[in-house]
């Protein structure tokens, strides 16, 4: 076992050092990585990515103390999973824009975790921005409730993948949306294959994160979310969004995110 990985990783999420975690353990994990590693763009708004290997996604997000996308979150949870026993593969995803109605054009930007467990296989995703689902998902369509609200996993035949991720976020989707697409067939041999997605991220004229600042994590109310020009938090169902400019926007990042 990376001792150092797993040691590291636990302290960045406040998960005891010495327990040994089974099945049972990983809502908890979840809960507690989505409260403490942030969702952010800031290395891509920067332009200082590196290539997405152990040792760097080690020093970023555990050493470091800073968040990161999908395809560095979940990359990280991938590694700490495989440290601790668990049989887990990754996988790309097209994600679906619910007010476009349309599937992002930019071809599979995300990445997420498949696990199996007793001849179960099921969905594993710290990374996908506010709609986490905070335990895992089952590939067999059973709707799983969280704190963070509903979610299901559904078999497609589409040109995107054979299953879909359905979401019912709490205080804020009444119905079912689709959030990606996945291909549980086109798995990845090793994080660095996701040296392409965090181009296609970095660079594509068409992408969301390439624009400006984001920075957002679930927190025991709900969630909150910074950019340089709006502070939006969610308690309790009720959302409050606050307009800001630099000097409040470097206060907020300071005092709820810990960064300068």
């Amino acid at each position: 076992m990376n001792e150092q990985l797993n040691e590291l990783f636990r302290s960045r999420i406040g998960f005891p050092a010495d327990h040994k975690i089974n099945f049972e353990d990983l809502s908890l994990v979840l809960e507690m990585a989505a409260k403490t590693i942030p969702f952010e763009n800031f290395r891509i708004m920067e332009r200082n990515t590196q290539t997405i290997t152990k040792q760097n996604l080690l020093d970023k997000i555990v050493v470091k103390g800073e968040g990161g996308l999908c395809y560095e979150i979940n990359s990280m949870l991938y590694l700490f999973l495989l440290e601790n026993g668990f049989n887990v593969v990754m996988t790309r995803g097209v994600v679906f824009n619910n007010e476009t109605k349309e599937f992002t054009s930019i071809g599979r930007t995300h990445a997420t975790i498949l696990l199996t467990y007793e001849g179960q296989t099921y969905l594993v995703d710290s990374g996908f921005g506010g709609n986490l689902p905070l335990t895992p998902v089952p590939l067999t369509g059973e709707i799983v409730q969280t704190s963070n609200g509903e979610f299901r996993i559904r078999k497609t035949d589409s040109e995107h993948g054979d299953y879909r991720f359905e979401i019912k976020v709490k205080h804020k989707d009444a119905d079912w949306k689709l959030g990606y697409v996945f291909d549980s067939r086109m798995l990845l041999s090793d994080v660095t294959d996701l040296d392409e997605l965090q181009q296609l991220i970095a660079e594509h004229e068409l992408s969301v994160f390439n624009k400006d600042p984001l920075i957002m994590k679930l927190t025991e109310e709900g969630s909150m979310t910074l950019t340089d020009h709006s502070f939006t938090t969610w308690e309790n169902g009720t959302m409050t969004k606050e307009e800001i400019g630099e000097a409040r926007y470097k206060e907020l990042l300071k005092q709820h995110f810990g960064r300068t």
